[in-house]
């Protein structure tokens, strides 16, 4: 009876630890979720925004909804990955708007991408902190890869690029590319690639410390350093193989 006694309240603190213990292999798909939201557009939105850049538009509420049905019926897994998708949409109505009717004029690029900015930094520290994190990351992503391209020069080629025929684009990408290994190019390059890591790694961190921020930090961190992973293979592709660098 004693006994009993004894390892009762023993039991309900080892179920209580344990049921503390969180899943080590949630926070690593957080970060695959982050990373495939980001390589998605390239293969899927791209050739789509080419052919029927309406329908990719109104793709966006697809993904809008489908994200906020998530959060509200979803076990925590899926209420994560809606929220995500929640700022994925945003991503992708900005990249469907320019490159469906604005391709041409690299200078929007930015201004359009940031279409959602102001909502993004207020949501912050909303519960919608992970779809703000994974919007405003690709957001700085963008940026590093078009200030990169105007200080290289890259940028003058793209009115040519995107209205160059199935030919003729393997070609100007090829030569585009070429302008990177220049000295200053190369330099610019480097220290752009540089800063991303740098931040990266910084997000890493703080995503390392508990905080109401923490899972926010982690998805910034995984599609800062995926941007980078997209940037360096097309330029590694424009370079050695042009005719396959249009799949990016």
């Amino acid at each position: 009876m004693l006994s009993g006694l004894i390892q009762t309240p023993t039991t309900e603190k080892k179920t209580l630890v344990i049921s503390q213990v969180p899943s080590v292999s949630f926070p690593r798909s957080l970060s695959i979720w982050a990373s495939a939201l980001v390589v998605l557009p390239v293969f899927l939105q791209a050739p789509w925004v080419r052919f029927h850049p309406f329908s990719s538009c109104l793709f966006t509420a697809v993904l809008l909804t489908t994200g906020i049905v998530a959060v509200q019926v979803g076990n925590p897994a899926w209420k994560r990955a809606g929220t995500l998708l929640v700022g994925f949409s945003g991503s992708w109505l900005a990249g469907t708007l320019f490159w469906g009717w604005l391709r041409m004029h690299p200078v929007w690029h930015l201004p359009i991408e940031a279409i959602a900015l102001p909502l993004a930094i207020g949501g912050l520290k909303s519960r919608w902190k992970l779809s703000c994190s994974f919007y405003l990351a690709s957001l700085l992503g963008t940026a590093f890869t078009d200030i990169t391209m105007a200080l290289t020069g890259v940028m003058s080629f793209w009115p040519e690029v995107v209205q160059a025929t199935s030919s003729e684009a393997p070609y100007l990408l090829s030569e585009a590319a070429k302008l990177v290994l220049q000295p200053v190019s190369l330099l610019v390059l480097f220290a752009a690639a540089g800063l991303i890591l740098w931040l990266s790694k910084q997000f890493w961190k703080q995503s390392a410390r508990p905080s109401e921020q923490q899972e926010a930090w982690r998805v910034a961190a995984a599609v800062l350093s995926t941007t980078l992973f997209i940037d360096a293979l097309f330029l590694l592709l424009s370079l050695s193989v042009p005719s396959l660098s249009g799949l990016i």
